[in-house]
């Protein structure tokens, strides 16, 4: 993209990294690029600031991940977070040791006069998450923030241009953290605040002419927002005889997905999409597979094969793929050296990064969040409909239909009654969910993220009488995954409304299974719609989950509301919605349960698998 003023955001571990890149691009107006600790220094001499990530190293420990030094000997401003924090008062001769008890959750900031805390009120609410903290000032620095459990919360030395924050202004629980972050990135650093749709779509289009020079662009478009916009931004940069757009029919999608894909995107001025049915080869490629990694890089390399054939005689002359990659495909793909492979998307396939080494494929929107996505769509003109649906996975429903063989039906039996005593203690100790809460162990497993790592555990099926406690009950869900080993999400059953353990099943991708999870996947979104729901909620994935009571199978409804999709939380649903929908869902053959997942993100991924 074009010149803009810099923040690198260095990455020590985990996705706060990214968290703090996008607070900053979305809320202040200024770009942000993500950096390896071990960046060279050179790399950076042009950026205006850096931010020190937090991470879950302890500063001390043998293979924590460790900073550039040099970069310390920039003359530009540096803010520390956390582990950040750390480096910086390791550096300068200060003392970092382990707190008397880990700290998780809200503190009460009390601060002192310094330009990073303008327009801060005293006693802000901040948010901590550390067991390690500064113990000794380095020499020339000097405290402007403490805790009742953390005398140095904060500290400065103007002279060097250097300052850390042991809590975490980037997460929404600190109260004033946008103006903290603003602070240091404008007045601080003196950044242009000029990262801005205009702005994007402008160096979008010239960064398109660039790397495609001469040649000609075959794009997969999916219908989804994402490859949406990048199909209208390659018409916007380049003559439409140079661009082919493909719509392949997975068998996969959505209920009519596909000819609503092609007749919306005709009316966007694409005179040339073609439609190629691929269902029965993708049914085929995935009958018998169960493992979420596996149905993933299958659906992955489908996805290159079917370009590459219908690129046809383009396939030997020049030509480059185009697709509609963001910033949550790389960082979950395990794109940075410090993120773990939480889920392989199908745009991160060995073969795709192949192509990427060779110079064969363009990502126009790479650098984008979704929510800088959608403003970059509205910018091109496109509908309100297109930009605003909800998010849809490239593998489709085949990572939203969970799968399992004989083999995995007995471990999970196995694994669900070894957890099961932990989740009961877990509930009785409880303060809320002692007396009105009963759970039990699926014996199925689901993909999640603990400690920015990806886990492969159980979910935990709820039971609550009456009126839905929606607060209670995240509360709840997020305190019981946190402290049991096995289970990593929470649903809370709808119907059957009576404590009842269901039989768990073999089951794999099928067309009669796909067509199943379509017809549920058609009634849940419908019935956002009917209750005005639609637009409030982020994204909502129906699961189809291979346990039942009557040789049926269990419907999950999944609502989130997410701006950036690294963390999502519950979106709440009102009885009206299940009074309607549970009944119609019910109705159809080969459903006998439904529940609605209510763990946010982490530790529950958004989709399943």
């Amino acid at each position: 993209m074009m010149d803009h003023d810099t923040i690198a955001v260095v990455d020590n571990g985990g996705q706060f990294a990214h968290l703090i890149a996008t607070k900053v691009r979305d809320l202040v107006r200024v770009k942000t690029v993500i950096v390896d600790p071990q960046t060279d220094p050179s790399e950076l001499a042009g950026t205006k600031g850096i931010i020190l990530s937090g991470g879950p190293d302890s500063i001390h420990e043998e293979g924590s991940i460790q900073l550039n030094q040099d970069i310390l000997d920039l003359d530009i401003p540096v803010l520390g977070l956390c582990y950040g924090m750390h480096e910086i008062a390791v550096r300068y001769g200060g003392k970092v040791g382990r707190s008397e008890f880990k700290e998780y959750g809200f503190a009460s900031l009390r601060i002192e006069d310094d330009p990073i805390f303008k327009g801060v009120p005293q006693g802000d609410r901040v948010w901590m998450s550390h067991g390690d903290k500064v113990t000794l000032l380095p020499e020339g620095f000097r405290t402007i923030g403490n805790t009742e459990n953390c005398p140095i919360a904060a500290f400065s030395d103007p002279q060097r241009k250097r300052w850390g924050f042991q809590f975490h202004p980037e997460v929404e629980d600190t109260l004033h953290g946008e103006e903290m972050l603003r602070n240091f990135a404008v007045d601080i650093c003196m950044a242009r605040q000029d990262w801005t749709a205009e702005r994007n779509l402008e160096g979008i289009v010239t960064d398109i002419r660039r790397e495609v020079g001469e040649r000609n662009v075959l794009c997969l478009v999916s219908g989804g927002v994402d490859s949406t916009v990048v199909a209208a931004l390659l018409l916007k940069a380049l003559p439409q005889e140079r661009c082919r757009f493909v719509h392949i029919d997975t068998g996969l999608m959505r209920e009519n997905e596909s000819g609503e894909v092609m007749k919306a995107l005709k009316l966007q001025g694409l005179r040339d999409l073609k439609v190629v049915d691929a269902s029965d080869r993708y049914l085929d490629e995935l009958s018998g597979k169960v493992e979420p990694e596996e149905k993933r890089k299958i659906i992955g390399r489908l996805f290159i094969d079917l370009i590459n054939e219908e690129a046809g005689e383009a396939a030997s002359a020049d030509w480059v793929l185009a697709q509609g990659t963001l910033y949550p495909d790389t960082i979950e793909s395990g794109g940075t050296r410090n993120a773990d492979v939480i889920k392989t998307h199908h745009n991160r396939v060995d073969v795709i990064m192949r192509m990427i080494s060779e110079g064969r494929v363009i990502e126009p929107v790479k650098e984008l969040y979704k929510a800088e996505v959608r403003e970059v769509g509205e910018k091109l003109g496109l509908p309100k409909e297109l930009v605003h649906r909800h998010p849809f996975p490239g593998p489709g429903l085949g990572i939203r239909a969970l799968c399992q063989d004989g083999g995995m039906i007995g471990k999970g039996r196995r694994e669900a009654a070894e957890v099961q005593p932990s989740v009961d203690r877990g509930i009785h100790e409880d303060q809320w969910g002692r007396d009105n809460v009963k759970g039990l162990v699926l014996p199925v497993r689901s993909v999640g993220v603990k400690g920015d790592a990806r886990s492969y555990e159980h979910p935990v099926a709820l039971w609550v009488g009456g009126t839905i406690p929606w607060k209670e009950l995240k509360l709840f869900s997020t305190r019981l995954v946190n402290k049991t080993q096995g289970i990593n999400r929470c649903v809370l059953m709808i119907e059957p409304d009576a404590v009842r353990a269901p039989d768990p099943m073999e089951r794999y991708i099928t067309k009669s299974r796909m067509d199943l999870l379509r017809g549920a996947d058609a009634l849940v979104m419908d019935g956002l719609r009917r209750h005005g729901l639609y637009d409030t909620i982020w994204q909502c994935p129906t699961v189809l989950v291979p346990v039942g009571y009557t040789g049926g199978e269990m419907i999950v409804i999944r609502p989130v509301w997410s701006k950036r999709a690294m963390t999502a939380e519950v979106s709440e649903l009102p009885p009206a919605f299940f009074r309607d929908v549970v009944p119609e869902l019910l109705s159809i053959d080969g459903i006998d349960a439904v529940a609605v997942d209510v763990t946010s993100k982490p530790p529950g991924t958004i989709e399943w698998e």
